[in-house]
């Protein structure tokens, strides 16, 4: 796991932004759509595992996944956050 002062550290990949964290509505909505098995990242790949939780661009269109703790930065494992709802 990574502690939280590392994480303020952490920019968007794509665009260099800050990222925050997501907030709970959010991961519940994306973890719905991971168990339906609709959740795809921007790589095109399905996601399929639950996530932890998301940190999220300053724009707030696309959410980083968390897995066992560690965010996954990598511009191909984004996930849009409109693709919660």
């Amino acid at each position: 796991m990574i502690d939280e002062s590392t994480l303020k550290l952490l920019q968007c990949p794509n665009d260099g932004s800050a990222l925050s964290v997501g907030g709970e509505d959010l991961v519940v909505s994306l973890n719905a759509a991971v168990a339906e098995g609709r959740l795809k990242n921007l790589g095109g790949e399905v996601v399929e595992r639950p996530l932890d939780g998301v940190r999220v661009r300053e724009s707030g269109d696309l959410a980083y996944p968390i897995f066992d703790g560690v965010p996954v930065l990598l511009a191909d494992e984004a996930i849009r956050a409109a693709d919660a709802g």
